[in-house]
């Protein structure tokens, strides 16, 4: 069987030694020192100055909603996870979808002052399989309208822009640490802001707004992670290079296969280092995808409709029309990529791909 993508484990020998130090100090939770040791490594690594580890990134979503006091409407993208809309929905605010760019597949900014209303308070939007926003642009447009800006990057883990951390953008970054991520420490997330205090408010979030034993700075929820999560995330951590290099490798390996096959591939954003997180395709209409889907899962080989379907059309939301959205989110493709998948598996899923083409 060939999967959309498998989770890369490290030797279980490394993980089983922090395991035996978890037992030793008895310590599970509540910022344990293996999760401190993770937030200083990932700052490391990241070369940003503050983050907040926590338990996902549907969560890292909400808190970061509700650090930045966001009412009324946030403009957001119908080509997403559903989470970066139900969050919003979770939150109390309204999401207002706004067409997607046809290239990039990333929220179109000239599409985005035109949705603005006084019931507007942010903008959430979401760097699309790793694939920066036009950062300068939306941010021009928040600033030029008083608006926050949110920025999903839960595919974002080794995307540089301008030579910066993707998270190192938006009054607020959101990432996913989950199994299926090309970094991941089991279950897992993190916040990400420039402000200091938007992360102390954010640290009392995560922590049902404890400022100490028995005082309460306010509101609060459980985001926390436990040790076991982190010391995935330390050790794994160690290997990210080697996985961002083995996922470029299978990508260019891919376009080279793939070629001769009538497809779309997405626009990378300028000044982008690219961490190849996910390797979909465009086909030219939802039968060719099908007919491709089916031939693949004859012989066990499972991609993904991802995203699909559009979210502006869910039933808990206010139907907006993005015909963009709503076309691609029915002609995409994820391939299989994952740290150990073969350049002879590559080349089957190619093979099988063309044979459904020209059938």
């Amino acid at each position: 069987m060939i999967p959309v993508t498998k989770p890369f484990l490290p030797p279980i020998e490394e993980y089983n030694a922090h395991v035996a130090g978890i037992y030793k100090r008895n310590w599970l939770t509540n910022n344990g020192p293996l999760v401190n040791e993770l937030e200083l490594k990932l700052k490391e690594y990241l070369d940003v100055p503050h983050l907040l580890y926590l338990s996902n990134g549907t969560i890292a979503l909400q808190i970061a909603i509700k650090a930045l006091d966001l009412k009324g409407e946030i403009i957001t993208t119908p080509f997403s996870y559903v989470a970066t809309t139900s969050s919003i929905v979770w939150e109390g605010c309204t999401p207002v979808f706004v067409d997607i760019d046809p290239q990039t597949l990333n929220i179109d900014p000239s599409k985005i002052e035109e949705a603005i209303t006084p019931q507007t308070s942010a903008i959430l939007a979401t760097h699309v399989f790793g694939n920066p926003c036009d950062i300068e642009s939306i941010e021009a447009i928040a600033k030029k309208h008083n608006l926050k800006v949110i920025y999903d990057a839960a595919h974002c883990f080794g995307t540089l822009y301008k030579g910066k951390s993707v998270f190192a953008y938006g009054d607020i970054s959101t990432t996913s640490f989950h199994a299926t991520k090309l970094f991941h420490t089991i279950e897992g997330g993190a916040v990400f802001s420039k402000d200091p205090e938007i992360i102390k408010k954010m640290a009392l979030l995560r922590n049902f707004g404890h400022n100490g034993p028995e005082d309460f700075g306010g509101v609060g929820i459980n985001g926390k992670n436990s040790e076991f999560h982190a010391a995935m995330g330390v050790i794994n951590l160690k290997y990210v290079r080697e996985i961002l290099a083995s996922r470029k490798n299978q990508s260019l390996k891919y376009d080279q296969a793939l070629m001769g096959v009538d497809h779309q591939k997405i626009k990378i954003q300028g000044q982008t280092t690219f961490n190849y997180a996910y390797y979909p395709i465009v086909l030219p209409d939802t039968a060719r995808l099908l007919k491709i889907q089916e031939t693949l899962n004859a012989d066990k080989i499972f991609p993904r409709r991802y995203f699909y379907p559009s979210l502006n059309g869910l039933n808990y939301v206010d139907y907006r029309a993005t015909p963009v959205s709503e076309s691609v989110s029915n002609r995409i493709l994820c391939l299989p990529l994952y740290f150990d998948l073969t350049n002879e598996e590559i080349d089957f899923v190619c093979r099988l791909i063309k044979r459904a083409q020209n059938n």
